[in-house]
């Protein structure tokens, strides 16, 4: 049996009564503190150059969002709390989603359109 793809958190940069959320760079900074965290992760002076695989800023529209992945609970319960707390914590609207598997037909169809 396949193993269920991961939870993905979306944390959205945007407040539960739709007031866009400060500062501009809250995502990156978000994501920057959690670089020490996951597979590959830096440690040292220089671990802020690269963003965690468990916890990445993106954008979304016009939106800054951090995509929190649910590995990371089972690495670091404390980490993946943190960032969940500062969503709550900060009122942010937080969307729940699983990750597609790559033989999932919208996944097929992008690498057709590629060859």
């Amino acid at each position: 049996m396949a193993e269920a793809p991961p939870t993905e958190y979306f944390i959205q940069g945007i407040t539960k009564s739709g007031r866009k959320f400060r500062p501009s760079d809250w995502s990156e900074r978000l994501a920057g503190v959690m670089s020490g965290f996951g597979p590959g992760a830096r440690k040292g002076p220089n671990a802020y150059m690269q963003y965690s695989v468990y916890v990445r800023p993106t954008i979304i529209g016009d939106l800054k969002v951090v995509i929190l992945d649910s590995r990371l609970r089972d690495i670091e319960p404390m980490a993946f709390d943190f960032v969940m707390n500062f969503a709550k914590d900060n009122d942010l609207v937080v969307t729940e989603a699983c990750e597609l598997p790559a033989h999932h037909g919208t996944q097929q169809q992008i690498a057709a359109e590629k060859a």
